[in-house]
């Protein structure tokens, strides 16, 4: 894809943040208008999303299923090594490590990566990321929670497996498996609702960025020196990994599966960070200005990214 059409859409996406972070300021969006937003977006509209997706007037290839797993798989297992042992060999400080380590780990796919995935290739391209997500979404609550928390964070993992985001998952993966070609009553209804998605998420980082204190934006050299690793190092050092694997005879992953795989992981630092911050009673310092940053920096990374990849 052309490097230009690339820096459009992520220009046309980060206006739409701006428009959030002025709402914000000028209180037309407020803090409660913002949780419920993120409820509605979370429990329907990016569920509705990931099915409307599977059906469109392509149906995606159900062969692409398990090897989409599988790709997730191996991404989060080498993120999950990295990311646990990349901030000691940075000098980041012990009790701090699990917050680096969660910002490496873990991009801001739910509310980020679907638009920008869905804007670059197409809203075909959101059943793909529904599928690379899946380990994400699991291991964010288990080894993510446990990165900020430690042991204390470990909960009951099975009631991980039927949030609103994995039920969308299963149902479109059931939609392809079977090759089911919904009624245009359902399939319609579905898209306006998924179309909430890509504005409203946007508008709730805008916001988000507008509530961190001016004391908490400019991060350490610690905060820079990660956020490199988060929106280009981590991505293309998966992304060679898996060049590696298809010069493997008889082994071969799908280039387009591969490059979304890529540009979802560059992500910005997670939403969950903070989240789970505050839930375990963690300064959230660091994290909102690894957040903040890596939202500011994302405008110009992954127009890079997807330039060095497609």
């Amino acid at each position: 894809m052309d490097f230009q059409v690339i820096l459009m859409t992520m220009g046309t996406l980060f206006l739409i943040v701006i428009a959030g972070y002025i709402c914000g300021k000028a209180k037309l969006m407020t803090q409660s208008l913002s949780k419920g937003l993120s409820a509605l977006i979370v429990n329907l509209s990016c569920p509705a999303l990931i099915v409307a997706s599977t059906m469109g007037d392509v149906m995606p290839d159900r062969g692409l299923i398990l090897p989409l797993l599988i790709i997730g798989t191996i991404t989060y297992t080498v993120l999950l090594v990295l990311a646990t042992h990349l901030p000691k060999l940075l000098g980041i400080r012990a009790d701090q490590r699990g917050l680096f380590s969660f910002m490496m780990a873990y991009g801001n796919v739910g509310f980020i990566g679907y638009p920008v995935v869905a804007s670059i290739f197409g809203p075909e391209a959101v059943f793909y990321t529904s599928l690379l997500n899946v380990p994400n979404t699991i291991t964010v609550f288990i080894w993510g929670a446990q990165f900020i928390a430690g042991k204390e964070a470990v909960g009951n993992i099975w009631t991980r497996l039927y949030t609103p985001g994995l039920i969308g998952t299963y149902l479109s993966i059931l939609v392809v498996a079977f090759q089911w070609h919904a009624p245009h009553i359902i399939s319609n209804t579905l898209t306006l609702i998924g179309n909430i998605t890509v504005p409203g998420s946007l508008l709730i980082i805008g916001h988000s960025i507008s509530q961190i204190p001016a004391r908490h934006m400019a991060g350490g050299r610690q905060v820079f020196l990660m956020t490199p690793f988060r929106l280009l190092i981590l991505p293309l050092i998966v992304y060679g990994i898996f060049m590696l694997i298809n010069m493997i005879p008889g082994i071969h992953f799908d280039q387009t599966a591969i490059d979304i795989n890529t540009i979802v992981i560059g992500m910005p630092v997670a939403t969950f960070g903070t989240i789970f911050c505050l839930k375990y009673g963690v300064d959230d310092t660091i994290m909102a200005q690894g957040t903040f940053l890596t939202t500011l920096l994302a405008l110009l990374s992954i127009p890079l990214l997807g330039w060095i990849i497609l």
